[in-house]
């Protein structure tokens, strides 16, 4: 059975393109800095971010962690969302490898953090409390339904961390998704910031990596901390060729995802036993819960789906994520729509 994969779009496949390019690609030993091809993605990395370098890593937790590393000394705090990537999802890395304290604060409906929650929870000169350094930001983002931030608020934020000596750092894992839902270059998103991780391996469909992109100095200090994360990779120019393909040819389709989001969203809005958590999705996923009267739970609903060629994602006990990508098309959305009124209806 060829399934409709609604779970992530960490599912994409490599395009033609992509496969054509890792093949042929022009490698080198990347520890000595000697892959034209990972350079070279590293050069249109940090342009496409109006940012003066970057640094190609094996994934964007990857990205995060060196970034926050390269930003804090042990002992110092990182102000996160506690709905953010970061704090839920990356193995509290910044703590066990950083020493790194986060102080966790609420994630509005958006996915911003509300400035005077900043305000109020930067330390003061004491020395019994850790030391503010850092301000980390995610867009788009994921928990609060695929949300994103726009350029103003990335600047007041900025603006403000950086007259009060802090440093801002970006989790653009779908920073492009972000920026095609506003119809801007995704370096108007990450210009006011001090350093920002984008994925390849998402709605862009490479196989792997991502890219941490800011000034040199900070770049320099990155590089030495993926060193120390086993992050070194030799004749990386093979991924890094699907990387650029991904740059170059995948940025403008990611709103044929959204669109269709928003036709499975209509679709899915249709079923009474569903309820979704945002009128319309922001960009390419949405969350959705089941109505209190479904009797069975989100785990029994999942395979269900599985048994009609659907696969989602669930996210508690009554409700799911669904993010659309390259790999889902109109056809999908319809056999998604279909299989999800036939479950519930029949789950009385």
């Amino acid at each position: 059975m060829e399934f409709v994969d609604l779970r992530s779009d960490t599912v994409t496949m490599p395009t033609p393109a992509m496969r054509e390019a890792m093949a042929g690609a022009e490698v080198g030993d990347d520890v000595y800095g000697e892959d034209p091809t990972v350079n070279h993605l590293q050069e249109v990395g940090a342009s496409l971010m109006g940012k003066e370098a970057g640094l190609f890593v094996s994934s964007g937790t990857m990205g995060n962690l060196a970034g926050v590393l390269a930003h804090c000394q042990r002992g110092e705090e990182v102000m996160v969302g506690n709905k953010s990537h970061i704090y839920l999802y990356e193995a509290g890395g910044v703590s066990v490898l950083g020493g790194v304290h986060s102080c966790q604060l609420p994630n509005q409906p958006d996915g911003s953090l509300a400035l005077e929650d900043i305000k109020a929870a930067i330390r003061t000169d004491d020395p019994h409390e850790p030391v503010s350094r850092l301000i980390c930001l995610e867009n788009t983002h994921n928990r609060c339904g695929g949300t994103f931030q726009t350029p103003g608020y990335t600047k007041q934020i900025a603006d403000f961390a950086h007259t009060h000596g802090l440093s801002v750092h970006l989790d653009g894992a779908r920073i492009f998704n972000a920026a095609v839902a506003q119809g801007i270059q995704a370096k108007e998103l990450a210009q006011s910031v001090d350093s920002v991780t984008f994925c390849l391996s998402k709605g862009l469909c490479a196989p792997v990596g991502s890219v941490l992109c800011g000034s040199k100095e900070f770049i320099n200090k990155a590089h030495r901390v993926r060193k120390m994360l086993g992050g070194g990779m030799r004749q990386a120019g093979i991924l890094a060729a699907a990387g650029i393909v991904a740059l170059e040819t995948m940025i403008g389709r990611l709103t044929e995802d959204h669109v269709r989001a928003g036709y499975l969203a209509k679709g899915l809005r249709q079923i009474p036993d569903l309820v979704l958590n945002q009128d319309d999705p922001a960009t390419n996923m949405m969350f959705l819960s089941l109505d209190p009267k479904v009797k069975l739970d989100s785990v029994a609903i999942e395979r269900k789906l599985k048994e009609l060629g659907v696969l989602a994602d669930t996210t508690g006990p009554r409700s799911f994520r669904l993010v659309v990508h390259y790999g889902i098309n109109d056809e999908g959305v319809e056999r998604t729509i279909k299989a999800f009124r036939s479950v519930l209806k029949n789950s009385q």
